[in-house]
């Protein structure tokens, strides 16, 4: 499971190079998925929006900030850890076989439901 970003699916100022960087993680993904599926192996990525951490605390830690990337995620609120770690542990449990060249939107809905706050 590779980790990208919805800042690879939307345009965010000031965002060039991660979201550069996290756009080929998707391009890996897919690819490394279509290369190694007939050996049985399973590729994978998520895509994380805001997520409270102690990289995120200037956003996350400031009023205004947090009100205004509040407003952009659909669900209204900021990611958790737990939230990645749940969809990384379901994609890589025994019992999930069949999923495999997929990016998971761990992000509130901000990648694709926009406009919706």
């Amino acid at each position: 499971v590779l980790c990208s970003s919805a800042a690879a699916r939307i345009g965010l100022p000031n965002h060039e190079a991660v979201a550069a960087a996290k756009a080929g993680i998707i391009g890996l993904t897919l690819s490394a998925a279509a290369t190694y599926a007939p050996k049985n192996v399973r590729v994978n990525a998520v895509a994380p929006g805001l997520v409270r951490t102690p990289l995120t605390s200037r956003i996350t830690g400031s009023e205004p900030a947090l009100k205004a990337s509040l407003s952009m995620h659909p669900l209204g609120r900021i990611g958790e850890p737990s939230d990645v770690a749940s969809a990384i542990e379901w994609l890589l449990s025994p019992t999930q076989t069949w999923v495999t060249g997929q990016v998971i939107g761990i992000d509130g809905g901000l990648a694709d439901l926009k406009g919706m706050r």
